[in-house]
């Protein structure tokens, strides 16, 4: 039986809406919508605009839905792994970042046009963008930021008005009356841009509106756009679209800067030619047919939870991450999700009401609207505070102190700790630097450098004694480093201060290379060494697999900081 006759088309009314008619949950709902999805997905949403966390009885209140509701939305989130329980609050967890992960991978624009944007920002040392049309926003799918005092802070999954963007007049230039027509509606409905709170606070006012139709039309006309301080003083970026080999604008590169190194003209003088031909490339890159397989992995359906689990909620974001090409019929994507072709219908039916799906004809692609469900404020964790639940459940479990370092030069320097709850406990606290050799985390670190650095470190350290137990032999360094290479972690006894004892494994990241450590510390005198090793190595392992599951999901397509 073919698509065509098997019901893959939505109904006529599920249609998506136009670019510029933002659905939301205030519409009416077709009435095979999936009711418990919409909640879901309403309070994921509202966590998402509190910055990821919120009292549980705030969140209860800004959904308006029922506090048994947004209890049982939220055991289902945190058995999905989406949340995590902080006390009195709920706090959205980074494996929730696999939605958005599925709509930027299907989409291809990072993977492909990403290392073009990473070449022109070495290139020209000034912070590079990909950004994509949201409805009347711009949505931003990568960044690339330079490090200094005066530069752009914002993250993948964040969300700007059109006009107060460079790539929204260049987005603008092929709207529609309509859309036009919708874009005015909500300038007049939000002129402070309330929904839009990624914007700077410290600034009202129409950001760029009233000039906006004059711009796109400039834009229509030469083909590049400029930001001069419309997000806020001292922000300037020229950016110019990227076409499909249709000749549709699929996204745009811009180039960031401040008026401490350019003004708006010097920048688009400086950076418009170079531009140009990496738009060019990255054109040219897009005509390459989509590799061949699945572009990520769909996670599959928990089911049989408990009554508190709302198993259509956990149906219908299976569908999303199922999603692994820019197109998918209904009946691969029921495939790819392992659910009944009906359920992931009325899943798509739901999805595509609230804006997160479009149809087109029979097939069903991701929006960038599903970078909304926690990916921008997720994108803003550093590793310590992706470790630090971590943390916390293993100085729970082994009733010691459990840290995460990371190597600063020659030392170590603490960046997350959790004490363990004892009268007498380590007191080490976040920033604290110790030398590299004579700790367990520095010698996992030191153990998961190159060769050549490697080397180079054994070469200069200064291996004085800290105690009469600490190690200050290079070649005996060298060989418990090889040691802690083969066996994945380190034990150090007694080298750094007397009567402290410490296990340690390292972090690693996408790439398989060492970025952090994580260690339990414990005074000597309660046990043998060996005893310690048995009784603290299987969580501290368990430990960090879990850091390391978060962290290769957050990373998957956005930059997290170490420390």
């Amino acid at each position: 039986m073919s698509e065509a006759t098997t019901g893959e088309r939505l109904p006529a009314g599920d249609q998506p809406k136009a670019a510029g008619g933002r659905s939301s949950t205030a519409d009416d709902p077709p009435k095979e919508a999936v009711g418990p999805l919409i909640r879901g997905l309403t309070v994921i949403r509202r966590l998402a605009l509190a910055g990821g966390r919120r009292t549980v009885s705030d969140l209860t209140r800004d959904t308006g839905l029922a506090r048994s509701t947004v209890d049982r939305v939220l055991a289902t989130l945190a058995r999905l792994g989406y949340l995590r329980p902080a006390g009195r609050d709920a706090a959205l967890a980074p494996a929730l970042m696999e939605l958005g992960n599925a709509y930027l991978a299907a989409s291809r624009l990072p993977g492909l046009l990403g290392p073009y944007a990473d070449g022109l920002a070495d290139e020209l040392d000034e912070s590079v963008s990909l950004a994509v049309p949201d409805a009347d926003g711009v949505r931003f799918v990568h960044q690339v930021p330079r490090r200094r005092r005066m530069t752009a802070t914002f993250r993948v999954g964040d969300l700007l008005p059109a006009e107060s963007a460079a790539p929204g007049a260049l987005f603008a230039a092929g709207w529609s009356p309509g859309e036009w027509e919708s874009w005015r509606a909500r300038v007049a409905a939000d002129p402070g841009h309330a929904g839009f709170p990624v914007l700077p606070p410290d600034r009202d006012g129409a950001h760029g509106a009233d000039s906006f139709e004059i711009r796109a039309a400039l834009a229509r006309r030469e083909g590049w756009s400029v930001d001069d301080q419309l997000i806020e003083p001292g922000l300037i970026a020229v950016a110019v679209p990227v076409r499909d080999d249709t000749g549709a604008v699929v996204c745009a590169v811009s180039v960031v800067s401040h008026t401490s190194r350019h003004d708006a003209a010097s920048l688009r003088d400086a950076m418009l030619p170079r531009l140009r031909e990496t738009v060019a490339a990255m054109e040219h890159a897009l005509t390459a047919p989509p590799a061949a397989g699945p572009v990520g992995v769909a996670r599959a359906p928990v089911t049989g939870a408990g009554s508190e689990f709302v198993e259509s909620l956990a149906r219908g974001l299976a569908v999303l991450t199922a999603f692994t090409t820019a197109g998918m019929p209904l009946s691969a994507l029921a495939e790819a999700a392992g659910l009944p072709r009906a359920t992931v219908r009325r899943a798509l039916i739901t999805l595509t009401h609230l804006g997160y799906v479009a149809a087109e004809g029979r097939l069903f692609r991701l929006t960038p609207r599903v970078l909304d469900l926690g990916y921008a404020c997720l994108a803003r964790l550093t590793l310590p505070r992706i470790a630090e639940p971590h943390l916390a459940g293993l100085a729970g479990e082994v009733h010691d102190s459990a840290s995460m370092a990371i190597l600063a030069e020659d030392d170590i320097r603490y960046v997350a700790r959790v004490p363990a709850e004892r009268i007498m406990s380590v007191d080490i606290t976040v920033g604290t630097r110790f030398p590299a050799y004579a700790t367990s985390m520095g010698r996992v670190l030191l153990a998961g450098l190159g060769d050549a650095d490697r080397s180079a470190y054994l070469a200069r350290a200064d291996l004085r004694p800290l105690t009469r137990h600490t190690v200050t032999s290079p070649v005996r360094l060298a060989a418990l480093l090889d040691q802690a290479a083969r066996d994945g972690y380190a034990l150090v006894d007694q080298e750094l201060e007397e009567g402290l004892r410490s296990v340690a494994v390292p972090v690693r990241d996408r790439a398989g290379e060492v970025v952090a450590a994580v260690n339990v510390s414990t005074h000597a005198h309660r046990q043998a060494a060996g005893q310690t090793r048995e009784a603290v190595l299987p969580a501290l392992r368990e430990a960090a697999a879990r850091i390391e599951h978060d962290l290769h999901i957050a990373t998957r397509f956005a930059r997290i900081q170490t420390a």
